[in-house]
């Protein structure tokens, strides 16, 4: 149940996942030898040995696209060439829209563009959910698609729209630790070099973009929609926390709840079951003991190229020893300056 990046070469496109797009676009299996012979690859995801549910091409265009309708100037931009999944209730659609705009900050591409029959309502509504918007139409002896475009830039005031853009608010800035045994569960484009790969599966909570965690962490009640995350490994045991404990993530709030604005087990449970890495056993667990009150519920925008250690913390940006750390604020210099020490790209970042 892995994602890979291949060569066209080596991918098996006889596969049943590609009838659809070769019955959609008649020059489908031409494309494909083409692309394989000038040696490109994509995004593969196999939910069994052999078996594809997902495939993603992507590819930068620098010169004007005159084949929409109205075309679109000469300018950097990242091409969604082919995008198709098999939903099955994991939200592999999210990943593969993070993958996305991985690949366009990888790039410092300020522009996406997509087309996509309409037809395709449910891709088409997971796009727009992160800020793509139609701007034209597509004509060719296949029919009429739309052409959806996403600009990497605050264009609204909703968090989501803006995703993976980082809005570095003064005073809005926070740390959340996570413990190891979650941490690599919920966030799989942040697993660590010394760990096994076998912890991130096809599921919900791994796939989405969107995570819920609970905690009783002092500090979690202060925030507020749009307040920036510091995800923070906690230590594991294995070695001093000072090396092992790690900074790995930039997040943003959606929203924060206490437990007890559940009036039923079945609220609770539909809130967070598909974004949360805790079981079903645990969250009934939780809900009956209100142990974790705070529900914090954030959109997962960039893993750090870069782990910063608790060490580094402590020594180079004045975060305290000798307290048990929660959700604390966290300097917003302080927060821009470990983000650059992490290797986040600063074209996301806003002030």
């Amino acid at each position: 149940m892995s994602m890979y990046f291949q060569l066209f070469s080596d991918i098996n496109f006889s596969d049943p996942f590609f009838e659809s797009l070769k019955h959609d676009y008649s020059e489908f299996s031409d494309w494909l030898s083409r692309k394989a012979a000038q040696g490109h690859s994509a995004y593969v995801f196999y939910n069994a040995p052999g078996v594809i549910d997902g495939f993603l091409y992507l590819k930068r265009e620098d010169e004007a696209v005159d084949d929409v309708y109205p075309s679109l100037p000469a300018s950097p931009r990242l091409k969604v060439g082919t995008f198709k999944i098999n939903p099955h209730g994991t939200r592999l659609g999210e990943r593969f829209i993070k993958k996305i705009f991985d690949h366009a900050i990888e790039m410092s591409l300020p522009e996406i563009y997509v087309t996509a029959f309409a037809k395709h309502e449910a891709l088409i509504n997971l796009l727009m959910r992160y800020g793509f918007g139609v701007c034209g139409e597509k004509n060719t002896h296949n029919g009429t698609e739309l052409v959806l475009i996403k600009r990497m830039a605050l264009t609204s005031p909703d968090p989501l729209i803006n995703y993976p853009m980082i809005n570095l608010r003064p005073g809005r800035c926070f740390l959340l630790p996570i413990h190891p045994e979650y941490h690599t569960r919920l966030l799989p484009d942040s697993i660590l070099n010394n760990e096994n790969m076998s912890m991130i599966q096809d599921v919900s909570h791994t796939n989405s973009i969107h995570k819920v965690y609970l905690t009783a962490m002092h500090g979690a009640r202060n925030l507020q929609r749009g307040d920036l995350l510091m995800v923070y490994r906690t230590g594991d045991g294995v070695a001093p926390a000072r090396f092992r404990a790690v900074v790995t993530s930039i997040g943003v709030v959606e929203e924060i709840k206490n437990i007890q604005e559940f009036s039923s087990y079945e609220g609770f449970y539909r809130y967070c079951a598909s974004y949360s890495v805790f079981s079903d056993d645990e969250l009934a667990r939780f809900y009956r003991s209100g142990k974790y009150p705070y529900i914090i519920k954030f959109s997962y925008n960039v893993a750090m190229r870069k782990r910063i250690t608790r060490g580094d913390l402590l020594d180079n940006f004045g975060f305290p020893d000798g307290v048990r750390w929660g959700v604390d604020s966290v300097n917003t210099d302080a927060m821009r300056h470990i983000m650059m020490r992490g290797g986040v790209d600063e074209s996301i970042i806003v002030n």
